[in-house]
């Protein structure tokens, strides 16, 4: 039999049969940035197996250097320890006599060593991924705060989140999916405070996945744990590239799944009303976090309800008071209004994909096209009735006040149903449609959390905070929904109140500085 169709479950006694094992399996030959670099450590053969570009080259060639000037004395009996204990002076290290995990370490950019008659490899981390560096995240950028945010490496992300707690209940536990590309993922949790019954439930989840890769990382794990929602467009997890935003949750008693490759985080479970919430909030005093939130709250109130309450009014302009008559168009233009809106719908997301493959050279190109030649001409030749051009622009532009960009999909969908409802059949159309995509998110659950908490099921004191940023001081309990081991963040302490120095006090101070 070949060594190419034998299947070796153990390192091998033979030397040379490692080596040629571990060439074919690995591909050395067919593939240019795979290396086996074979040498004399102290009189003994020794193959190295390495990817090219993963392993930092500047530690290995030292190691290189030192390894062969070693002489046998110092490497005899047992190797493998020695090599280990005194000579590989580096802590991510380890050793394995199983022939697959070798080579599952080998491609996730370990360096193996197989050293003549040893029974086991040792495996040396090396890595030095090329990585940009932790900017801030686009879609959640702050006036004022940390400018820090997640990367592509893992390694990069949960230093990012240690930096920020640095408790010794946080976990960071790691796993592989996907059986070809065996990506990372880790799973982070404060071990004292989150519900252990859902970590253990996200895990099971995570390790009984069966698929070949994860090519879009976190995406696939989304909808990997999340089985018989996918045509359900509510986000049932958080995605956050922000480190501070990351750490916040995991005091509350949330769990973190990072995924290698993606700077986007996933928390779960979520509600509707973690996604309206964003760190500008908190960095402001209270009074203007509140402001900030009502503000935020009126923008998704008109992205979804103000085109379907204008064309209402537009084709029942009885139901307006006299007072409010204005409202509707004047001329209708020569496309009905529920293609207008449709177009205009469907022409902004086609702007908005037209930017993102746009060169940033030639953005400004792209606005002023659509702005003046598309939208202006449509208006001015009678297509379009202006009123719809604008209330479409002011409608996708609250969009955007949506921090969940997911969020604010599921809003312009939900946008269009109330318009084809209202089409249908008028004033209880748009009455039927509310109260539908209010009971369908009512009915939502985010690994068992009701989407609509603290609203159904209604918990007063959480909706509090919900409505209104409240004070670092006033953050007492945990969400009670999450069923936390240790519902209490801080001890209710009142601050001792100023006393301004008294005159005695003063003359008293004045008097031991003189003596001094």
């Amino acid at each position: 039999m070949s060594v190419s169709n034998e299947n070796l479950k153990t390192i091998s006694k033979n030397y040379q049969k490692n080596v040629d094992y571990f060439k074919v399996q690995l591909g050395v030959e067919p593939n240019y940035d795979v290396f086996c670099h074979e040498m004399i450590i102290g009189g003994k053969q020794a193959a190295f197996f390495v990817i090219q570009g993963l392993p930092d080259t500047e530690v290995l060639s030292d190691i290189f250097r030192h390894l062969s000037n070693l002489e046998r004395e110092q490497i005899v009996p047992n190797t493998v320890e020695k090599l280990k204990k005194q000579h590989l002076a580096h802590f991510q290290l380890d050793t394995s006599d199983q022939t697959d995990k070798i080579i599952d370490a080998v491609l996730m950019g370990q360096t193996a060593i197989v050293v003549e008659g040893e029974p086991e490899a040792i495996l040396l981390d090396l890595r030095k991924y090329a990585a940009r560096g932790p900017e801030e995240p686009d879609l959640e950028k702050v006036v004022r705060g940390s400018r820090d945010g997640f990367t592509e490496t893992l390694v990069f992300n949960t230093m990012l989140v240690r930096r920020r707690i640095r408790d010794r209940s946080l976990r960071m536990e790691a796993m592989q999916v996907g059986r070809r590309s065996k990506t990372d993922i880790c799973v982070s949790y404060l071990a004292d405070v989150a519900n252990l019954d859902l970590v253990e439930e996200i895990k099971k989840m995570l390790r009984s996945i069966d698929i070949d890769g994860l090519p879009m990382a976190e995406k696939s794990v989304e909808e990997l744990i999340t089985p018989g929602s996918y045509w359900n467009p509510l986000p049932k997890v958080r995605y956050t590239e922000r480190p501070d935003v990351a750490a916040q949750h995991l005091f509350e008693g949330h769990i973190l799944i990072m995924v290698d490759t993606s700077p986007s985080i996933i928390i779960l479970p979520t509600t509707y009303f973690h996604q309206m919430q964003h760190a500008e909030e908190y960095r402001q005093s209270p009074t203007i976090g509140v402001y900030l939130r009502w503000v935020r709250f009126f923008a998704i109130f008109v992205s979804v309800f103000l085109l379907p309450l204008w064309f209402l009014f537009s084709i029942e302009p009885s139901l307006l008071p006299q007072s409010l008559k204005y409202i509707g168009p004047s001329k209708v233009g020569k496309v009905p209004l529920i293609a207008q809106f449709i177009i205009a719908e469907g022409a902004v997301d086609v702007i908005r994909m037209a930017a993102i493959h746009t060169p940033a050279p030639l953005t400004t190109s792209l606005g002023l096209i659509a702005a003046l030649m598309i939208g202006d001409l449509a208006v001015t030749i009678g297509l379009f009735a202006p009123e719809v051009v604008m209330y479409t622009a002011v409608a996708a532009t609250a969009v955007f006040a949506t921090p969940s960009y997911e969020l604010g999909m599921a809003h312009r969908l939900a946008r269009l149903f109330l318009l084809l409802m209202v089409y249908i059949i008028h004033l209880p159309g748009f009455i039927l449609g509310s109260i539908a995509m209010i009971l369908f998110a009512g009915f939502t659950k985010s690994f068992g959390v009701p989407y609509l908490w603290p609203l159904v099921p209604f918990n007063f004191a959480a909706l509090k905070t919900v409505l209104l940023r409240t004070p670092v001081p006033a953050q007492n309990k945990r969400p009670s929904i999450l069923h936390t081991q240790d519902i209490t963040r801080q001890t209710v302490k009142s601050a001792p109140a100023f006393k301004p120095m008294t005159k005695e006090k003063k003359k008293q101070t004045k008097e031991k500085e003189k003596e001094k």
